[in-house]
């Protein structure tokens, strides 16, 4: 069977040659580390990925999440290969030691996490957006709300999910219409409906902890009035133990077309007025603090579209080195053996094509996940704008470029298997059929164009495509 993860030996090239992130090391935040642990990690997380995520992609496109009339299911299989994703400690591998973490450099977590994507996508979505929660909360939670929510999402036994959009505004969250009314303890009562919420509701974790944007009674209108609110799927008791039910309720399934094995949901939030939410920083502030969420999800489904258009090129180009079916044009004697597809130049010239898109996007969006170190051990405030600046106008560049071509790339491998790529016997089909959602989710490739143009190359007087633009020339 042909592996779809992400060479070891690409990975090597961008994280050693490409971007040196030894030099991370020198670095106090990362001295405990070398080259050495670095492998190391990338190993267990290339063994987890191969033994456990991979022989469940197909099985979990075949048998999506169903509802019973009283649970979601989903193959047991997953929460198994989700367990030996948390035990060997990848939930918090970027955190301090003190959390639980590893503390290891965002650029080698996200080398790690692309071989997962690379192995099942759909799979990994549960831990993604749990990781981009307790990030959230890591940076504008309450020390009430980390000890109470935060660490139980990085040890994995609390799951998180993003909360925005609603079923009459999709991307337009100026229209949202969810509701959050003072209880008077400090609390709040939540109402109204979400749609598209991934990993919304399931049994792979003790709880899940929804990240609601919804408007407090009197707030500004337009976006300036969203607040963002934790909303735990069961309250807690006084051990910080899931307890009652928290008036959070299924209202059905959404059936997608790929990305099948991450559970997608509509969700009712107070029917019955008893939907409790505790509001994360500031009122009117949540937008911007859900922009945090938002844009690592960014990096992350830019690079879930890199693996999956790595995954098809490895796959297409395995096929096209053993399938054998045709003659050069040069050939004369039909009585010659054919030859491998490889060796006819319009296969060779998708390859390539299929090649240079995953490479490329690969190494983009580990340059961003580096940025985020630079900007993290920047020893003076200048340095680290600067790194800020860059992940700022690439955000939007990443996720959109890398989705876009990401697809383009799955097409090519599908043409080149031709029609065994349009059928289910091979892995090409279903590898398009997930992608085709990364130019939708966590904002449409439309809106990245328009957060590019209207709002990052503009920025400060035109400082961070300036400062890009320096990047690019001085790279030249």
């Amino acid at each position: 069977m042909t592996s779809t993860l992400i060479n070891r030996r690409d990975l090597a090239f961008q994280l050693y040659e490409l971007l040196d992130a030894e030099q991370l090391t020198e670095r106090e935040r990362y001295a405990d580390h070398g080259r050495d642990t670095f492998d190391a990690v990338l190993e267990t997380a290339h063994q987890v990925a191969a033994d456990h995520f991979a022989p469940l992609n197909a099985a979990l496109d075949q048998n999506e999440p169903t509802f019973d009339g009283e649970k979601v299911r989903i193959m047991p299989e997953a929460g198994a290969a989700l367990g030996h994703f948390k035990e060997t400690g990848f939930m918090a591998a970027a955190h301090d030691y003190g959390l639980g973490g590893m503390q290891l450099p965002c650029v080698v977590t996200q080398a790690c996490y692309a071989m997962f994507q690379s192995a099942n996508v759909s799979l990994i979505g549960y831990p993604f957006l749990t990781v981009a929660a307790a990030n959230l909360l890591h940076t504008h939670g309450s020390q009430e709300q980390q000890a109470l929510y935060m660490q139980p999402m990085l040890e994995g036994r609390f799951f998180g999910t993003m909360c925005l959009s609603e079923p009459q505004a999709g991307s337009s969250l100026a229209d949202i219409r969810t509701k959050a009314e003072p209880a008077g303890d400090g609390t709040y009562r939540i109402s109204g409906n979400k749609m598209w919420i991934s990993g919304g509701e399931h049994e792979l974790s003790e709880n899940i902890l929804h990240f609601v944007l919804a408007r407090i009674d009197g707030a500004p209108p337009g976006v300036k009035g969203i607040s963002l609110f934790i909303v735990p799927r069961y309250r807690l008791d006084e051990a910080g133990a899931p307890a009652e039910g928290n008036d959070v309720v299924l209202a059905g399934l959404n059936h997608k077309m790929g990305y099948r094995g991450t559970v997608n949901t509509v969700l009712n939030f107070g029917e019955d007025g008893g939907c409790v939410g505790e509001l994360v920083g500031e009122p009117h502030r949540g937008l911007m603090l859900m922009f945090q969420m938002m844009n690592e999800a960014r990096i992350a489904v830019g690079l879930g579209a890199v693996a999956l258009a790595y995954a098809g090129f490895r796959h297409a180009l395995a096929y096209a080195r053993e399938r054998r079916q045709g003659r050069l044009p040069g050939a004369k004697d039909p009585a010659a053996p054919p030859v491998p597809l490889v060796a006819h130049a319009d296969v060779r010239r998708m390859l390539l094509a299929q090649k240079a898109i995953a490479e490329g996007a690969l190494a983009l969006g580990l340059y961003c996940a580096h940025l985020i170190d630079r900007r993290r051990v920047a020893e003076d405030g200048g340095e680290a704008a600067r790194m800020g600046l860059l992940l700022e106008i690439l955000t939007p560049v990443m996720k959109a470029w890398s989705s876009q071509y990401g697809l383009v790339a799955n097409d090519h491998a599908i043409q080149v298997l031709g029609g065994y790529g349009y059928t289910r016997d091979h892995a090409v089909e279903q590898l398009w059929r997930d992608n085709r959602l990364n130019p939708i989710h966590e904002g449409t490739n439309g809106i990245q164009a328009l957060d590019l143009i209207g709002r990052k190359v503009s920025m400060q007087n035109g400082a961070a495509f300036s400062l890009l633009l320096q990047e690019i020339s001085a790279t030249v």
